[in-house]
């Protein structure tokens, strides 16, 4: 690869959206699982807290991966999705899938 093309590679950007320990655990329940709340997320990605769940939903929100709706209810009621960036990545999620069955 030279100069001009590592210049222009988006790995690292896309790194920095989807790497680390939890993005892509929090990625494939809403991909593959559709709209959760908070609880039913932290339940599902076992092993992670509530804080290190609501930054990585602020990271994933702010990345354009996730979508955060409130609705007015008491209590209020909070819903997270996939947004359609997010969605987009679902056949990388199966590529990873059919990776790991052909290695074996």
């Amino acid at each position: 690869m030279d100069a001009e093309q590592g210049a222009l590679c988006p790995a690292p950007i896309i790194f920095s959206m989807i790497g680390g320990k939890w993005k892509l655990s929090i990625l494939k329940t809403l991909i593959f699982k559709e709209t959760k709340r908070f609880g039913e997320l932290r339940r599902e990605v076992e092993g992670i807290t509530q804080t290190m769940l609501t930054k990585q939903l602020r990271e994933l929100e702010a990345d354009g991966l996730i979508h955060r709706e409130v609705f007015a209810e008491v209590p209020p009621r909070v819903e997270y999705s996939a947004t359609e960036d997010g969605l987009a990545l679902k056949p990388v999620f199966e590529a990873m899938h059919q990776w790991w069955l052909e290695r074996k």
